[in-house]
Protein backbone atom coordinates (compact mmCIF):
# COMPACT_ATOMS: atom_id res chain seq x y z
CA UNK A 1 0.00 0.00 0.00
CA UNK A 2 1.30 3.61 -0.75
CA UNK A 3 2.69 5.80 2.00
CA UNK A 4 0.52 8.71 2.22
CA UNK A 5 2.56 12.22 1.44
CA UNK A 6 2.95 15.31 3.66
CA UNK A 7 0.50 17.07 1.34
CA UNK A 8 -2.12 14.21 1.35
CA UNK A 9 -1.54 14.54 5.13
CA UNK A 10 -2.00 18.00 5.32
CA UNK A 11 -5.31 18.55 3.01
CA UNK A 12 -6.61 15.51 5.11
CA UNK A 13 -6.21 17.45 8.58
CA UNK A 14 -7.70 20.41 6.86
CA UNK A 15 -11.02 18.72 5.28
CA UNK A 16 -10.88 16.84 9.00
CA UNK A 17 -11.34 20.38 10.81
CA UNK A 18 -13.93 22.03 8.21
CA UNK A 19 -16.09 18.90 8.23
CA UNK A 20 -16.17 18.86 12.09
CA UNK A 21 -16.89 22.58 12.44
CA UNK A 22 -19.42 22.42 9.66
CA UNK A 23 -21.61 19.29 11.12
CA UNK A 24 -21.22 20.58 14.73
CA UNK A 25 -22.31 24.42 14.32
CA UNK A 26 -23.83 24.74 10.92
CA UNK A 27 -26.15 21.59 9.95
CA UNK A 28 -29.52 22.15 12.29
CA UNK A 29 -30.88 18.93 10.96
CA UNK A 30 -33.00 17.03 13.96
CA UNK A 31 -31.97 13.41 12.64
CA UNK A 32 -28.12 14.11 13.27
CA UNK A 33 -27.13 13.68 16.66
CA UNK A 34 -25.31 16.73 18.60
CA UNK A 35 -22.77 14.20 19.95
CA UNK A 36 -21.11 13.18 16.31
CA UNK A 37 -17.85 13.57 15.70
CA UNK A 38 -15.49 12.51 12.73
CA UNK A 39 -12.76 10.81 13.70
CA UNK A 40 -10.62 10.39 10.34
CA UNK A 41 -10.58 11.53 6.25
CA UNK A 42 -9.29 9.88 3.50
CA UNK A 43 -8.83 12.18 0.45
CA UNK A 44 -7.76 11.07 -2.57
CA UNK A 45 -4.47 12.26 -4.20
CA UNK A 46 -6.35 14.16 -7.06
CA UNK A 47 -8.93 15.50 -4.31
CA UNK A 48 -11.78 14.03 -6.55
CA UNK A 49 -13.62 11.47 -3.64
CA UNK A 50 -13.15 11.50 0.05
CA UNK A 51 -14.23 9.11 2.85
CA UNK A 52 -15.66 10.69 6.76
CA UNK A 53 -15.41 7.99 9.27
CA UNK A 54 -17.71 9.80 11.62
CA UNK A 55 -18.52 8.40 15.36
CA UNK A 56 -22.17 8.86 17.16
CA UNK A 57 -22.36 8.57 20.42
CA UNK A 58 -25.72 6.60 21.26
CA UNK A 59 -27.13 3.48 20.22
CA UNK A 60 -27.29 1.48 17.10
CA UNK A 61 -30.57 4.11 15.65
CA UNK A 62 -29.02 6.71 16.41
CA UNK A 63 -25.80 6.43 13.94
CA UNK A 64 -28.16 5.22 11.56
CA UNK A 65 -30.26 8.19 11.94
CA UNK A 66 -27.21 10.37 11.83
CA UNK A 67 -25.63 8.73 9.00
CA UNK A 68 -28.91 9.43 6.74
CA UNK A 69 -28.93 12.91 7.55
CA UNK A 70 -25.63 13.67 6.76
CA UNK A 71 -25.88 11.71 3.34
CA UNK A 72 -28.88 14.26 2.75
CA UNK A 73 -26.95 17.09 3.70
CA UNK A 74 -23.70 15.80 1.85
CA UNK A 75 -24.08 19.19 -1.19
CA UNK A 76 -24.56 21.54 1.67
CA UNK A 77 -21.75 20.00 3.49
CA UNK A 78 -19.30 20.14 0.18
CA UNK A 79 -20.48 23.77 -0.65
CA UNK A 80 -19.23 25.00 2.50
CA UNK A 81 -15.87 22.75 2.56
CA UNK A 82 -15.42 24.25 -1.10
CA UNK A 83 -15.81 27.77 0.99
CA UNK A 84 -13.75 27.16 3.47
CA UNK A 85 -10.62 25.31 2.16
CA UNK A 86 -9.25 26.37 -1.34
CA UNK A 87 -8.81 23.26 -3.29
CA UNK A 88 -7.91 22.68 -7.41
CA UNK A 89 -11.52 19.83 -6.42
CA UNK A 90 -13.92 19.83 -3.93
CA UNK A 91 -13.94 16.42 -3.13
CA UNK A 92 -17.17 14.19 -3.07
CA UNK A 93 -17.79 13.02 0.64
CA UNK A 94 -18.99 10.00 1.61
CA UNK A 95 -19.75 9.08 5.11
CA UNK A 96 -18.65 5.98 7.34
CA UNK A 97 -19.86 5.03 10.61
CA UNK A 98 -16.22 4.40 12.37
CA UNK A 99 -17.22 1.85 15.38
CA UNK A 100 -13.74 1.61 16.92
CA UNK A 101 -14.26 3.79 19.94
CA UNK A 102 -17.50 1.11 21.01
CA UNK A 103 -14.88 -1.69 19.80
CA UNK A 104 -11.91 -0.67 22.02
CA UNK A 105 -14.02 0.02 24.96
CA UNK A 106 -15.85 -3.56 24.35
CA UNK A 107 -12.21 -4.92 24.36
CA UNK A 108 -11.31 -2.84 27.26
CA UNK A 109 -13.82 -4.24 29.49
CA UNK A 110 -13.22 -7.75 28.33
CA UNK A 111 -9.26 -7.67 29.04
CA UNK A 112 -10.43 -6.12 32.83
CA UNK A 113 -13.07 -9.16 33.31
CA UNK A 114 -10.09 -11.63 32.66
CA UNK A 115 -7.18 -9.52 34.42
CA UNK A 116 -10.40 -9.64 37.62
CA UNK A 117 -11.17 -13.26 37.30
CA UNK A 118 -7.00 -14.45 36.96
CA UNK A 119 -6.63 -12.22 40.00
CA UNK A 120 -8.92 -14.05 42.23
CA UNK A 121 -8.18 -17.49 40.81
CA UNK A 122 -4.07 -16.18 42.36
CA UNK A 123 -5.92 -14.85 45.70
CA UNK A 124 -7.26 -18.42 46.18
CA UNK A 125 -4.25 -20.66 44.92
CA UNK A 126 -2.58 -18.75 47.96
Amino acid sequence: MKKTSHKNQRVNGEVMRELSRIISMEIKDPRINPMTSVTDVIVTPDLKYCKAFISVLGDKESADETLEGLRNASGYIRRELARSINLRNTPEITFVVDNSIEYGIAMSKKIDEVLGESSSESDMQE
